[in-house]
């Protein structure tokens, strides 16, 4: 049973890795600006799509930039999008340092430093939404909106079978790559280190509920109906952010700041890159800052 979790798990990032390449290949037929970043030793790639208010883009585990597809364009129309690779995925190298949710929240803000960027919109996909929140929790002063995709502020948060999964991720599970396009567009990323990397940040164990309850932040959170993250973790997630406690009133008087969505006929694998997505967090960050009370 085990083996076919793994094995199915194991196909899901296959499948992201090779519509990220169909999306690669479509997007360099538009002009951005890119660059690598000096921050904390890393020479952290980053790509910038439009101009206007900044959003950074944070990917998910193993796949990069890419994974957002024509969603990157689309969410740059009237804002400034700074998608980042982050630590020891595709363009930007590894470096000695076990990879943590916290370290890769602190590269982001010193990203942000170095392109002169004081707040900015954060929206994190899967692994970046872990890092998002943490950028949002070490660093309150750097984010102006937040929105969470498909991550959890808890490790239990997951199914058991993605939380098996996880605890066998190594080396050995790296050898699935090399059905992948991105083994040979990506020839120096040690796949298996990064696997390893992944693995031994995936089984440590976290609880972020006090510090989630804590982000003043306007927050969205968003997941697909059929994600790797627990419904009831979804509900429990939204009710710390002050949602689900009342009904909001005939004038929507008494809905809270944070907002959720719910993305139908979609699955942790394939929203990224879902025009869905576009659709749901649009609104959100085109609205008006909401008034402090």
């Amino acid at each position: 049973m085990l083996r076919r979790r793994l094995t199915a798990t194991s196909a899901a990032v296959i499948i992201l890795a090779t519509s990220s390449l169909a999306f690669d290949q479509e997007r360099t037929t538009t002009a951005v600006k890119t660059g690598y970043a000096p921050v904390n030793g890393l020479k952290l790639y980053y790509e910038i799509h439009g101009t206007g208010e900044p959003l950074i883009l944070l990917h998910g585990g193993v796949v990069g930039i890419a994974m957002f597809g024509p969603n990157l364009p689309a969410l740059s129309v009237k804002r400034k999008g700074i998608a980042v690779e982050l630590q020891g995925h595709e363009r930007t190298a590894d470096i000695d340092r076990p990879l943590s949710f916290e370290a890769m929240a602190d590269d982001i803000v010193a990203l942000m430093k170095y392109l002169g960027i004081e707040r900015a919109d954060v929206m994190g996909y899967s692994l970046g939404g872990g890092v998002a929140l943490q950028i949002a929790i070490r660093h309150p002063e750097s984010v102006r909106k937040l929105v969470v995709v498909s991550a959890p502020f808890k490790r239990d948060g997951f199914y058991p079978e993605v939380l098996a999964a996880m605890a066998q991720m190594g080396p050995s599970a790296a050898e699935g790559m090399k059905q992948s396009p991105l083994y040979q567009l990506y020839p120096n990323v040690n796949w298996a280190r990064l696997f390893t990397k992944l693995g031994d940040l995936l089984r440590k164990d976290y609880d972020w509920l006090k510090q989630v309850a804590a982000i003043k932040a306007p927050t969205m959170i968003v997941f697909a109906d059929a994600d790797a993250i627990r419904t009831a973790h979804i509900m429990e997630f939204f009710g710390l952010l002050g949602g689900g406690q009342k009904d909001a009133g005939l004038d929507g008087s008494g809905r809270p700041v944070a907002q959720l969505a719910i993305l139908p006929g979609l699955t942790h694998y394939n929203g990224s890159s879902s025009p869905a997505l576009v659709t749901a967090v649009t609104p959100f960050l085109d609205a008006s800052m909401p008034v402090s009370k």
